[in-house]
C-alpha cells in the first residue's frame, strides 16, 4: 500500500485555497475554479477571481489490494494512470484528457466519460469519496469512510459533473479495476443499418466487448477480458486489426474527425440504446457513433432548438461542445424543465447561498 503523508506544504496549499474561498464567500466574490483549463470550452465562460488548483496534487492513498485510490484534484489525470498502470490498474470509465494539463479535479467536475462507459460505468460510479471546500472555506470530507453526511446529500456523487458550481472538490477517492488480461481491437466494413444492427445483436449475448463505434462505413469494436473469452469472440466476428489507440484518439478528440479547420460546430447527442438514426438533415461523414450508438458525436450548422427537439423526441438530449464565439450554441446544455430547475436552485441556494462558485457555468440564472 502507498500512502503519502500530508505534509506542511501541502496544508499550506490547503489552507490558502480554504482561506480564498472564505473571502470570497464573505465578500460575494465570484470565483472561477481552475486546474489545467483544458475543458474551458465545456459550458458556458465563467467570470470571476481565478481559483487555482494545479497545485493542490499528488496521491494521498493509494491500496492496489483494496482497489482504492485517493488523490487530491489538481494532480495531472496522466501521473494519476501511469501509477495505476505500474499496478495493472487503471481507472474504468476512462476520462477523457484534453491535454497534457488535464486534471483529475477536471475530469470528475466534468463527469465525462470515455468508449468503455457502457460497459462499465459513469465516472461517478467509480467515486467513493471526496473532501470538499465549502462556501464558508471549510474543508470536510464526504463519502468513503463516512457512510452519512449531515446535509442529507451525497455531495460526492453531487460534485460528480456540477462543473464545480456546489463547491470545490479538493481530494477524491476512487474505485479502480485491474486491467483486463486480454485485449483486441477490431474493424468490420458494414453500413450504419447493419452495424447498428449487428451491435444490437452483439448487446443481447455476454461477449467481452468495451467500446464499438462506427463512422464513414466502418464499425469499430474492442474486445477486452480473459484470454479464452476475447479469443473466441475475436475467430467469430473476424474483421481487420485495429490499433489500440483509435479508442484514445476518439476519447481525446484527437481523431481526424475532431481536428478539421473550419467545420461547423461539434455537437454531442446522448440517446438511448438502439436508437435508430434520427432524421436531421445531417451527412453520415458529419456523425460518429459511440458507445454502440447512444453517444454521436455531430457537426453541423442545424439551430440548436432543431437538434434538441429531435433528441427529446428520441428520450435523449443534446450538448454543444463548442464555445459561442466560435459559432456554438448560446446554452451549450438543455434547458431544465420547470420541476428539474426547482431542484437545482434549491440545491444551489444551498450549497452556494452567494453563487460564489464558478456562476452561470451551467446554466445562466445557476
Amino acid at each position: 500500500m502507498t500512502d503519502l503523508a500530508i505534509n506542511a506544504a501541502d496544508r499550506d496549499i490547503s489552507e490558502r485555497l480554504c482561506d480564498q474561498v472564505r473571502n470570497a464567500y464573505e465578500t460575494r466574490t465570484p470565483l472561477r475554479i481552475a486546474g489545467g483549463n483544458t475543458r474551458a470550452f465545456y459550458g458556458r465562460p465563467v467570470e470571476g477571481q481565478p481559483l487555482h488548483m494545479a497545485e493542490h496534487s499528488g496521491i494521498v492513498s493509494y491500496d492496489p489490494v483494496e482497489l482504492v485510490v485517493t488523490v487530491r484534484a489538481g494532480t495531472r489525470l496522466s501521473v494519476l494512470q501511469a501509477a495505476l498502470a505500474e499496478h495493472h490498474q487503471m481507472l474504468p470509465f476512462e476520462p477523457p484528457s484534453f491535454g497534457e494539463n488535464s486534471t483529475i479535479g477536471g475530469a470528475v467536475a466534468t463527469g465525462l466519460s470515455g468508449p468503455r462507459r457502457p460497459w462499465a460505468g459513469a465516472a461517478r460510479d467509480f467515486v467513493l469519496g471526496t473532501r470538499i471546500i465549502t462556501q464558508e472555506g471549510k474543508l470536510l470530507r464526504f463519502g468513503g469512510e463516512v457512510m452519512k453526511n449531515v446535509a442529507g446529500y451525497d455531495l460526492s456523487r453531487l460534485m460528480t459533473g456540477a462543473q464545480g458550481t456546489l463547491g470545490v472538490l479538493a481530494d477524491i477517492s476512487f474505485k479502480v479495476l485491474p486491467v483486463p488480461t486480454a485485449s483486441h481491437c477490431l474493424r468490420l466494413s458494414l453500413s450504419l443499418e447493419e452495424a447498428l444492427h449487428k451491435l444490437a445483436e452483439l448487446g443481447r449475448e455476454p461477449l467481452p466487448i468495451t467500446a464499438a463505434a462506427w463512422h464513414a462505413g466502418e464499425l469499430f469494436i474492442r474486445l477486452e477480458g480473459g484470454e479464452s473469452s476475447v479469443k473466441a469472440t475475436r475467430e467469430r466476428l473476424g474483421g481487420e486489426p485495429l490499433e489500440a489507440s483509435f479508442w484514445a484518439s476518439l476519447r481525446d478528440h484527437t481523431h481526424d474527425f475532431f481536428k478539421r479547420r473550419d467545420d461547423p460546430p461539434l455537437w454531442r447527442l446522448s440517446l438511448p440504446p438502439n436508437t435508430a438514426p434520427l432524421a436531421l438533415d445531417i451527412p453520415q461523414q458529419d456523425i460518429f457513433y459511440d458507445w454502440g450508438g447512444s453517444q454521436r458525436w455531430v457537426k453541423t450548422t442545424l439551430d440548436a432548438a432543431t437538434l434538441r427537439k429531435a433528441c427529446q423526441a428520441a428520450g435523449g438530449h443534446a450538448t454543444c461542445y463548442t464555445p459561442q464565439a466560435q459559432g456554438g450554441a448560446a446554452e451549450p446544455f438543455t434547458p431544465l424543465n420547470s420541476v428539474v430547475e426547482k431542484y437545482h436552485r434549491r440545491l444551489k441556494a444551498e450549497l452556494d447561498t452567494h453563487a460564489i462558485f464558478n456562476p452561470g457555468r451551467l446554466y445562466a440564472a445557476l
